[in-house]
Formats: structure tokens, sequence, C-alpha cells
């Protein structure tokens, strides 16, 4: 029972709010989650097959092997931990975020598992398998028709409702432990222990947030590696551009094709100043390289991980080129199973106007000769 000393008699003004019931549910809550992570093994690097003459090796984290499917799992179970410790999430209460989908899907795990509402406020264009998974985990999806407005309306139900707007565009670079702690810069590095290069000489990420590019470049400099960042952009996002110009107010009009990367605006949790290197890689490419990896290991994977893909093999030609030996590595993160309707779909391609065949072949070329054609 919280209890007010008045200032205006004299007394110390005190505030109460240990309530023993809610300290309860915190710790349970915080209990759940961090055993989600124990119980979690860590994801795989694969190897993505190139030529052993060339002297490198090129690796993705699996980042679909979470429970939840993607990269964002992590990101999830960080901003849930970082809203239950500051007190922003409640017994009963919803918690509320933007999101293309990814993220949503993790959150609603999460949610569900601590026992508290989840609405994902997303683009009505958002794939309908990815907004299945956010009802199947107990989710509501509330939909807007231009992403800009995705902000505002997540922190109007906020109010509306009395529940807490995650907002994973701000907060994501600053929940998660980049120092280590089992973050995915510290897993990439145990696990190329072993390998004959364990120092990459590139890790090539995608930006949605920027918290996992920010995740990454931290650790390298707090551990002092030489290993070099470089995002990805794809078409429709302002990230690209605004990192060039050093403008942080820039804007583009309209949505990323990409789900779960790209952006309209210049997200708080991107940090510019920490990543080495960016690359615009059109969206065609970003499917060619999709593709392109199910012919070379056999697995599908999301967009995003195509963009990053492609980035990596013009980073790999790049060495090549210059006769260099070493490793990169990329993210596979997310499965293709939810995009089969999109970047699996000629239809869909044709439709929306990309035509695969140069960048495919391009790909094809690289990987038949050692050279990026011009």
């Amino acid at each position: 029972m919280s209890t007010i000393s008045q200032a205006r008699t004299g007394a110390t003004l005190d505030v109460d709010r240990s309530d023993a019931g809610y300290r309860d549910w915190l710790k349970e809550a915080v209990r759940k989650v961090q055993a989600d992570a124990n119980r979690s093994a860590d994801t795989h690097l694969l190897r993505f097959p190139l030529p052993e003459r060339w002297g490198i090796d090129l690796y993705l984290k699996d980042e679909s092997t979470h429970p939840t499917g993607s990269l964002k799992h992590r990101l999830a179970r960080s901003l849930f931990l970082y809203g239950l410790c500051n007190g922003w999430i409640r017994p009963d209460r919803p918690v509320i975020e933007a999101s293309s989908g990814s993220t949503a899907v993790s959150e609603a795990y999460f949610a569900k598992l601590i026992g508290v509402p989840f609405i994902a406020v997303m683009p009505r264009t958002t794939s309908a398998e990815k907004c299945r998974l956010i009802e199947f985990h107990g989710g509501r999806c509330h939909f807007v028709d231009d992403p800009r407005k995705m902000y505002e309306e997540s922190a109007r139900l906020a109010v509306e409702t009395g529940g807490h707007y995650m907002d994973q565009f701000t907060y994501a670079e600053r929940a998660t432990d980049w120092r280590g702690n089992n973050n995915i810069a510290e897993s990439i590095f145990r696990q190329l222990e072993l390998e004959r290069f364990p120092e990459p000489t590139w890790i090539v990420a995608t930006a949605g947030t920027g918290g996992t590019s920010a995740t990454l470049a931290r650790y390298v400099h707090y551990m002092q590696y030489d290993t070099r960042i470089c995002v990805a952009d794809p078409e429709n996002s302002c990230f690209f551009e605004g990192w060039t110009t050093g403008d942080p107010d820039v804007t583009c009009d309209c949505g990323s094709r990409i789900e779960g990367i790209g952006r309209p605006r210049m997200e708080p949790s991107f940090v510019p100043g920490a990543i080495d290197r960016m690359m615009k890689v059109p969206d065609a490419a970003s499917v060619a390289a999709v593709r392109a990896l199910e012919r070379a290991i056999g697995r599908k994977a999301g967009g995003s991980t195509g963009t990053g893909l492609w980035s990596a093999l013009k980073v790999v030609s790049e060495m090549v080129a210059e006769g260099r030996r070493g490793s990169v590595v990329t993210l596979l993160c997310d499965p293709g199973d939810r995009y089969l309707d999109k970047y699996y779909s000629d239809a869909w391609l044709a439709e929306q106007g990309l035509d695969i065949t140069p960048y495919t072949a391009a790909i094809d070329t690289l990987l038949a000769t050692g050279v990026w054609p011009d």
C-alpha cells in the first residue's frame, strides 16, 4: 500500500510502491524469461561453400533455430527483461509493439510466457504467415496502411489501454548487453575459435532497429578485434543515406519490401558511428541471393538474409581480388517458409516488377570465377 507524507507538513515526502504481490509477479516473470535462454541451445554457424583455392570461409549465423524462429528472439528477450526490470511491464496490462513481423512474433511468445496481453502494430502488407504466428502465440494484430504511422499508433494504444509501448526502435541498442553475456557477437567469436580464421575479417549485418549492428560493432571495439562491421541496407530505407550524409533526420516515403529490415527514418537504436561500412542492396539482389542460398545449402531463408548475403559475397569478391585470406560472417535471420508467397513466388516478383536474372548471374559468375561482374 502506497503511503504519501505531504511535503507541506514539513515531513519527508515518501512514496512506497513495493507492493508484495507485484514484486512476487516480477520475480517470477524475470525467472521465466531467463529460463527460456537456458533452455535454448546456441544457434548454429553454417558454412556457405566457396572454392577452397580462395582461402576464404563464409559463414551464416543461423538465427532461425530460436524458439520463435528468428534473430528477433534475442531482441525480444532483452526488451522484456529491460521492460520488466525498469518496472514498465505490469501484470494484466498489454505490451504493444510497432513491428513489421518477426519482433512481434517473438514478443508475443514472451508476453504469453509471462501472462500479459500483446498487441502488434504492423503494416497491412506484413506476410500472412507472420500474422498467423503472432496470433498462435496469443497476440493480436493491429494494422496500419502507412508504415510511418506505426510509432504514433503504438503510443496511442498504450495510452488508451494503460499498457506499455515496448518501442524496439528506441531501446534495441540499450537493452542488449553488448559487452558479452552470450550476445550474438560473443557467440560468433566463441564458435569460430577452432576455425582456421577465428577472427573474421568482416561481419555483415542488416538493420531494422539497428540494435544487432550496434551490438556487433560495440563488442568488436570492446574486445579490441580487427574485425570490421558492414551493414547492408535494402531499397526504401534511409539508413544508408543517413550514414553517408551524416543527416540523422533523413526519411523516405515508403516502406521496405524486405520484411524486418529497412526503415523510413533513422531509428534511435541505429548507431552509425560504430560501424565501418554500408552497402545499398537492390531488392532483386536480395531475392536472388536468398534463392542462391537454397541452391547452395538446401535452406530457405527470409529476404533480409539475402540482403546480408549479397553484401557478404561482394566482400568475399573484394578479398579474392586482393589475394586476401580470412573469414566473413553474415546472418541467417529467419526461415523462408514465412515468405513463400513473396520472395519464393515468381508471381510476386512480377507484380513488384523485380527481375532477379542479372543478380542471379552475378552470383553464379562470382562462385565460378571469383570475379564480381561490373
